[in-house]
């Protein structure tokens, strides 16, 4: 039985949120004091790790140190600023999870709360917060009461790797994963009956018809282990078997996460030293997906030295179990996921991270910088799939446009296609992009080869991908902010003669006798035709 006096916040209503950032104190010269220790909040609390900020003050100014409990890793936190009711300060560097700037204010003398601005040129952008949390001032008993509370059992001392091999392959995942996953729409907020309705959307809506099948809980489901180190659910998942018989009776599949290390990304229980205990554990529950993530992990191994060694013990211990489940390696980096690129296959991955979370900061941004940072090319085929993260189509900061180019681009990279928005409230027009099965067709073409860009002039691009009939896909880009024309030459794209073309977006044919296509193509927008040679001479 889980008991958490305190709880801990990663994500409230963007409402509840802006509420709370703009209140303004009723006395505005009253002081405010960092001192003492601050608990970091969750609407989440269940199977929390706990989460402590500690501030003290001396002649060189206020400073802090960020740590979870059990302790096991310290984190500085700098240029602290208190000016009336506002606050600003620095955690760690810029290469941690929750590096670099914070700012927020005070919403009384013992509650805070921080948004946390990114700053490092990866997770954040334009100046858009990736998430706040709420710090509310601890007394000595609610922190004895945390230390309590916390798990005993944590693993956080490095342990022995196995030594490398190359694992053969499950057979699984020939075309590339299509489903859904909580993350982006509910991070840790996602809860059993969530999962259901999902899942009854998912057939509702023609989804699972055309392909979407995986049902994926994403970090924020883990609780503690037991006597025996079997890890639990929290009390929002308070019968993950019946669950996912509950989605496997709706003809979908399900999925979990974990990570690599011994705390989560949300400060939930890892896997570090249970890889067999949690891999059989999925497998009792009836998984066929499970997503491992790198989180906290480096604070124990380099990945450069070790990542592979890492992810090759979960592979392993995924195989044991004699149940088929996609397993899906996530690095969160671009460096790392070119590495992975090289080794993830032969880990036991079905596919692997190529670049940092798409949710975070700008959303053009976030989808944008996926042209430049799109894996290993070589290593995309039946079995293993480079992945560029969960899609943003249907999430807020997007246009039409612009999530029309996420789908195509998402489709020539031959990437796994696993929804990230509320798909009980779809617009018509999220709709008819995630369910036009021509450009589906695209991404879960047999061939499995990756797309590549073809030509470049400014901010339009050209991409090409060969599919398994002989046709070719042919995908035009503007990252532009202006309408641009932009014009395919089939000679300069390794295509000879009169081409039959066929636009994937408008559903129309084009006149076989022409040896080019040009348009023009709206500010973000795209055009994906599916082109093969004309049967009759111009």
């Amino acid at each position: 039985m889980e008991t958490n006096p305190r709880a801990l916040i990663w994500w409230r209503g963007i409402a509840t949120i802006a509420a709370m950032l703009a209140f303004c104190p009723s006395q505005a010269d009253e002081s405010y004091s960092l001192d003492g220790a601050w608990i970091v909040e969750s609407v989440s609390p269940q199977g929390y790790i706990p989460q402590i900020v500690e501030f003290s003050k001396d002649t060189n100014g206020i400073s802090g140190i960020w740590t979870s409990r059990p302790k096991w890793k310290d984190q500085k936190i700098g240029g602290v600023t208190v000016r009336g009711a506002s606050i600003t300060f620095r955690v760690g560097s810029t290469a941690d999870f929750r590096g670099a700037l914070w700012q927020g204010r005070f919403v009384s003398r013992d509650v805070f709360v921080m948004r946390w601005m990114g700053e490092n040129g990866v997770f954040g952008s334009d100046g858009v917060p990736i998430w706040s949390r709420t710090f509310r001032r601890a007394s000595r008993s609610t922190l004895a009461a945390l230390e309590a509370d916390a798990p005993k059992d944590l693993i956080t001392r490095k342990l022995p790797l196995p030594a490398l091999r190359e694992l053969a392959s499950n057979g699984l995942a020939l075309t590339p994963p299509m489903g859904w996953n909580s993350w982006n729409t509910f991070q840790d907020t996602i809860d059993d009956k969530t999962v259901r309705e999902i899942a009854d959307a998912l057939v509702a809506s023609g989804l699972r018809d055309v392909g979407y099948v995986y049902v994926n809980i994403d970090d924020g489901w883990q609780g503690r282990r037991d006597a025996h180190g079997i890890l639990q659910p929290n009390s929002k998942f308070p019968d993950m078997r019946g669950l996912a018989d509950y989605v496997h009776a709706k003809g979908l599949k399900f999925g979990l996460y974990t990570v690599a290390g011994p705390i989560s990304c949300v400060d939930k229980v890892g896997s570090h030293g249970y890889e067999e205990q949690d891999a059989g554990q999925f497998a009792k529950w009836g998984a066929d997906f499970v997503k491992v993530d790198w989180c906290s992990a480096g604070e124990l191994y380099s990945f450069d030295v070790d990542g592979r060694a890492i992810f090759q013990k979960m592979g392993e211990a995924l195989r044991e179990t004699g149940r088929p489940m996609v397993y899906s390696i996530c690095t969160g980096s671009r460096d790392w996921g070119l590495k992975a690129g090289v080794w993830g296959h032969k880990a036991g991955g079905n596919l692997w991270r190529t670049s940092e979370d798409s949710f975070v900061g700008n959303r053009w941004g976030s989808l944008s910088v996926r042209f430049d940072f799109d894996g290993v090319q070589s290593a995309n085929g039946p079995g293993g799939w480079n992945d560029p993260d969960i899609l943003l189509v249907g999430l807020q900061g997007l246009t039409v446009e612009e999530n029309r180019t996420h789908m195509t681009l998402w489709s020539m990279l031959a990437a796994p296609l696993l929804l990230g928005n509320d798909i009980r409230r779809m617009s018509d027009a999220v709709s008819e992009i995630l369910m036009n099965r021509e450009v589906i067709a695209i991404d879960q073409d047999a061939l499995g080869k990756q797309g590549r860009r073809a030509v470049k002039n400014g901010e339009t691009e050209i991409w090409t991908k060969p599919l398994a009939d002989g046709s070719t896909a042919i995908a035009l880009f503007n990252r532009g902010a202006m309408d641009a024309e932009i014009s395919a030459n089939w000679s300069d794209l390794g295509l000879h003669g009169p081409q039959r073309v066929r636009d994937l977006w408008r559903h129309q044919e084009y006149d076989e006798g022409a040896l080019e296509y040009r348009t023009v193509v709206p500010t973000h927008g795209s055009v994906l035709l599916r082109v093969a040679k004309a049967s009759k001479a111009p």
